[in-house]
């Protein structure tokens, strides 16, 4: 991240902060008044960005889960069966990689993962 898109991501957070709407006036003002310069395309770009984005709620649902709504759950709805079935194949698949995985001797590359130091 450059130092240009730090700067206006922090005003942003400053302006949501405040309950300020977050616009490209409003970020360039923040910017001239910390001093700091950035290039003028910046605050209109995180500006448009943001338009219509709930900054507040975005980062107080930062650690609840990615995909817990209700779009996943009628997704398991609709396509249980396929899904069931794909689990199955993979269970299966999973299996015959493990007994091949099993048979293989181990090599001294596997040890370093290839990222050896000397090579």
């Amino acid at each position: 991240m450059s130092i240009n898109e730090l700067a206006c991501v922090y005003a942003s957070l400053i302006l949501q902060d405040d309950d300020v709407a977050i616009t490209a006036e409003k970020i360039q003002t923040i910017l001239k008044t910390a001093n700091v310069e950035v290039e003028p395309y910046w605050p209109g770009l995180f500006a448009k960005a943001l338009e219509n984005i709930d900054v507040k709620g975005l980062i107080t649902n930062v650690g609840s889960g990615v995909g817990a709504g209700p779009a996943v759950a009628g997704g398991v709805a609709a396509g249980g069966a396929a899904a069931a079935a794909g689990d199955a194949a993979a269970a299966d698949d999973s299996k015959s990689k493990k007994k091949e995985k099993e048979a293989e001797p181990e090599s001294e590359e596997d040890d370093d993962m290839g990222f050896g130091l000397f090579d």
